[in-house]
């Protein structure tokens, strides 16, 4: 799922943007515009585990580049009619902020400098007419973009926070930590990704075990 990330990550075409486009056709560069902010949605949800209701909640002020962190305060929720409207985390775990690599800084600021609704109170992720994202006019662009990656139309956006909460324990994160970065009050679902981690290692052990083998020897004492 690394390899899925990073694809993923590396596939949307900022080039799109310069395009000469007609200045009247501005649905057209609204688009375009759209599909190459697509690289920072993607690097979020798979590094800061984000549900999509939250980063389509996002607003500037709840970005700090310098601490290098994101503050989920609300949820994106949708009526059955469309209406869009804010809403509180499921529950007090919900609110949280999360840590994102230093490696991401450079798309993430140049997300906010080119793409982002001004003002501290506008939108970070908006829609391809300039409204507000939602998962209708996202998943257009999301399967582009999984298709120009090349991976299987099993993969889901969902998929990038399972992703993101793998390797997070993969890199040592304790079942508190995990529970804080998923915004979860139970250590159920921390300790499914604590598990399969540990499950990773164990296969990693046992191929270990086979190369000895068949190296013809054991391992020396």
């Amino acid at each position: 799922m690394v390899d899925v990330v990073d694809d993923l990550v590396r596939s949307g075409d900022h080039r799109s943007v310069f395009l000469d486009v007609d200045p009247e056709d501005t649905g057209l560069r609204r688009r375009r515009l759209h599909r190459a902010a697509l690289p920072a949605t993607r690097a979020l949800a798979a590094f800061t585990t984000l549900r999509f209701g939250e980063l389509a909640a996002l607003r500037r002020r709840d970005i700090d580049p310098e601490g290098l962190t994101v503050t989920v305060r609300r949820a994106q929720a949708e009526l059955q009619d469309g209406r869009l409207f804010d809403k509180a985390p499921k529950s007090a775990a919900g609110v949280r902020s999360v840590s994102f690599p230093a490696e991401l800084l450079d798309a993430v600021t140049h997300h906010l400098e080119r793409f982002s609704i001004p003002g501290r109170d506008g939108h970070v992720f908006v829609g391809p007419q300039g409204g507000q994202l939602r998962r209708s006019n996202f998943r257009d662009d999301w399967v582009k973009a999984r298709k120009a990656a090349g991976v299987t139309a099993e993969l889901h956006f969902h998929d990038l926070r399972h992703t993101g909460d793998t390797l997070a324990s993969t890199a040592g994160a304790s079942t508190r930590e995990l529970m804080t970065r998923m915004g979860h009050s139970s250590s159920r679902a921390a300790l499914i990704y604590q598990h399969m981690t540990s499950n990773r290692d164990r296969a990693i052990a046992d191929r270990l075990g086979a190369m000895i083998r068949e190296g013809g020897g054991e391992a020396a004492g």
